[in-house]
């Protein structure tokens, strides 16, 4: 069958999805046929019944195509298909279906399939029984002549202006490796309108000197980001050569390629030098172990969590301890904890809400059902006045990527794009997932609530990202924290022996809390350079006594463990302290993340490279000595092994450690770009509240000339003042007598609103 009929931009009109602007209308489709057969006799003989009448092929599509709606492209191309192989007798059809009106900056977007007879049942080419969306390794979604805006190129003018740059994309949705699409659904893996807003966000805020890394990063975007399994790029620049029409550079890349290269860079850098503690078995074994999710849960799901009554940051962490009771569910993903005004009966207390991520084997009104015996075994009264005061509110949001909707269940949620105490927390984690319905992004249906709002003039009432510690809510933008320094040492580099023993460390801590401390962070081992580890038991003889002291007299602030050993963390919350500060990350000990996850409470991952006697020998971030891209991306890596252990993303503080691993220039470096680090949107730790300890530091040492590091406390005072203008939300500090009231200032000029 190597012969073809082929019909050329044939044009209909129907409602397929949404147009540029993202409305449902009738809309021009353009279609484009192959049909393979063979025209042997009909060339031979001449005669009307061996040709394929291409008059009635063109009738039978334009009837099909504009007598129903259809959600997608590819829906409709593999409709088409089916009803030219059945009513028309086409061995083998290729369909090409374009939306010239898809997508705002570019000429179309649309698919291209090849089907033959044997690719459908009977039942399927009659049209009896539905038929699901199967793609083929030779299908292909695309995007034609996008045309974007950005800095490209190595000659000064090209650095300055931006330039246009024309892109087309194919994506194999073939090679995807998820189950099967439904018969008129497709997922955002394979939505031209998702891959090109984030390929679009991403290129237009970037600056490349050459095509080749231009064209890489897109095709980098669309399988890490969009998680497609396979693309090709091409990328033309029309101003490139006076006299061409253009210049570009094409590649095709896959999910294995990026993976083999990430994979050799590891390889090639080689990873930095951990030294790994001993664990006493005794100290660790009641501590539970958080295997890989099942491979039974197959189902994604959202959840909405919320509550006013009780100890509500308790109530969401009891939650969804409840919801994984059974082995059905998984947690894997939480957002941040907002503390919200409350929304349609105003009478009553704030509440605290979150959103959660979940794999599940239940189907969505099994897991209704659980979400509601859970709220009823937690004492929810369903008889009360709707919307009013509850211990636990959980609804589903989404749920795959399905809709759905009956008398007591509709997916997605009615009223989520109406909610900005939804939208938030779920934008930590699903900030590009598109609403099935609205075709619009979890950020996007934000940013639009959030315009809409301010355009009415509708006040309704902060939000406050916040974190539980000791039975309080505190506001992430509200004051810097102060934690005081308690070192329990002999060796620590500014204060060892001074509070060696229980009773002088007691009342050092009290101190501490009178000159204005919000938190006390008491550490057992010194982490100064080249000094010496002790044994965990010194360790936990050294700080667990005096948090018993401490909590045994009456003392009601929060206590931090500085540690990065697992049993010394766990005794020590065990005995009442509050916080888990960990100078390594997690990375020091495989047993801390889970320790972490068992007690559920707030944690500070710090960057640091090595141990105290060769952290210093490596602080090499590469040739562009880029220290804060490195810390974003080494911490990346710890917030995500703490989160799949089970620890929430509400409890977890990072800090950029400054003075490990990092020379004075580095550690100044940290200072200026720590907005950087966590409030800008292209940082891998976009939202985490950031902790900094400048105390007494070497490099303020070396700028100040004062060796005699007791004395370092007003170059101290002049870093917490940066680390406050650069978003961070705790000091740790020595001096706090004296740091407090530069915190004061420092608050009223750069954070607290007036």
């Amino acid at each position: 069958m190597n012969d073809k009929i082929c019909i050329r931009d044939l044009t209909v009109r129907n409602i397929i999805g949404v147009d540029a602007w993202e409305r449902s209308k009738r809309q021009p489709i353009i279609i484009n046929l192959i049909v393979y057969t063979s025209v042997s006799q009909a060339g031979d003989t001449d005669h009307l019944p061996y040709s394929i009448h291409y008059g009635i092929l063109c009738k039978t599509v334009e009837a099909h195509s504009e007598k129903s709606e259809f959600r997608s492209v590819e829906a409709l191309a593999d409709s088409i298909a089916r009803v030219v192989i059945s009513k028309c007798h086409a061995p083998k059809i290729t369909v090409r279906v374009d939306k010239p009106r898809a997508l705002l900056h570019a000429a179309s977007a649309g698919v291209e399939i090849t089907r033959q007879k044997s690719d459908y049942t009977a039942d399927e080419l009659a049209g009896t029984v539905p038929c699901p969306l199967k793609f083929k390794h030779q299908d292909v979604i695309f995007v034609k002549d996008l045309r974007l805006s950005c800095i490209i190129g190595v000659n000064p003018w090209e650095r300055e202006e931006e330039q246009v740059v024309v892109l087309n994309l194919q994506i194999y949705p073939g090679y995807d490796d998820s189950k099967d699409r439904k018969a008129d659904y497709v997922s955002s893996t394979h939505n031209y309108r998702t891959i090109v807003r984030t390929i679009t966000k991403y290129i237009e805020a970037s600056s490349y000197k050459t095509v080749e890394a231009f064209v890489t990063s897109v095709a980098r975007i669309a399988i890490e980001k969009c998680h497609v399994s396979k693309i090709t790029v091409k990328m033309e620049k029309p101003s490139a050569i006076v006299f061409a029409g253009s210049a570009g550079v094409e590649i095709t890349r896959d999910r294995a390629f990026f993976a083999n290269a990430a994979a050799n860079k590891t390889h090639t850098r080689g990873a930095s030098s951990i030294s790994s503690v001993g664990l006493n078995p005794h100290h660790l074994r009641d501590i539970p172990r958080r295997g890989p999710v099942p491979a039974n849960l197959t189902h994604e799901a959202f959840l909405a969590l919320g509550s006013n009554l009780g100890d509500s940051a308790a109530n969401l962490t009891n939650a969804l301890k409840m919801l994984e009771q059974g082995g059905n569910v998984r947690v894997v993903d939480t957002s941040f904890m907002y503390e919200t005004p409350p929304m349609y009966v105003t009478d009553q207390p704030p509440f605290l809400n979150a959103a959660c991520k979940i794999k599940t084997d239940l189907a969505p009104l099994d897991l209704l059902k659980k979400l509601k015996d859970i709220e009823a075994e937690m004492g929810r009264d369903f008889n009360t006045i709707r919307n009013g005061p509850r211990p636990i509110d959980l609804d589903i949001l989404l749920y795959d990527s399905i809709e759905y909707k009956d008398d007591t269940l509709t997916i997605p949620h009615i009223a989520m794009q109406e909610r900005e105490f939804v939208l938030r927390p779920l934008c930590d984690i699903a900030k590009d997932v598109e609403h099935p319905k609205l075709y619009r992004h979890i950020s996007q249906l934000l940013s639009q609530l959030l315009l809409k709002e301010e355009e009415n003039k509708i006040d309704n009432g902060s939000i406050h990202k916040s974190m539980p510690l000791r039975g309080k809510i505190y506001h992430w933008d509200a004051k810097t924290l102060i934690m005081g320094i308690l070192n329990t040492t002999p060796d620590s580099f500014s204060d060892g022996g001074n509070y060696s023993t229980t009773e002088s460390a007691v009342l050092r801590a009290q101190q501490l809390i009178e000159d204005g401390a919000d938190i006390i962070d008491i550490g057992g081992m010194s982490t100064r350079p080249n000094s010496e580890e002790i044994s965990e038991e010194e360790e936990i003889n050294r700080v667990v006594p005096v948090i018993q002291l401490l909590r045994s007299r009456g003392f009601e602030a929060p206590i931090s463990v500085d540690t990065f050993r697992a049993s010394v963390a766990d005794k020590a919350i065990e005995a009442g302290a509050d916080l888990i500060n960990d100078v390594s990350a997690g990375r020091r000990d495989p047993a801390m993340y889970s320790v972490m996850a068992k007690w559920n409470v707030p944690v500070c991952l710090m960057h640091m490279r090595g141990d105290s006697k060769t952290m210093m020998s490596q602080n090499n971030y590469g040739a562009n000595n880029d220290v804060v891209g490195e810390i974003a991306r080494d911490l990346h890596k710890s917030v995500e092994r703490a989160i799949a252990t089970g620890v929430h993303r509400w409890n977890i503080i990072v800090d950029p450690g400054v003075g490990f691993a990092k020379d004075s220039e580095q550690s100044l470096q940290v200072l200026r770009r720590l907005p950087e680090l966590t409030h800008s949107e292209s940082s891998k730790l976009a939202g985490y509240p950031c902790l900094v300890g400048p105390s007494r530091k070497a490099f303020i040492g070396q700028l100040t000339q004062q060796t005699d590091a007791t004395k370092r406390t007003w170059g101290t005072a002049a870093a917490c003042t940066a680390s406050v203008a650069g978003g961070a939300g705790i000091v740790r500090v020595h001096d706090v007598k004296e740091i407090r009231d530069v915190i004061k200032v420092a608050d009223a000029i750069w954070r607290v609103k007036a």
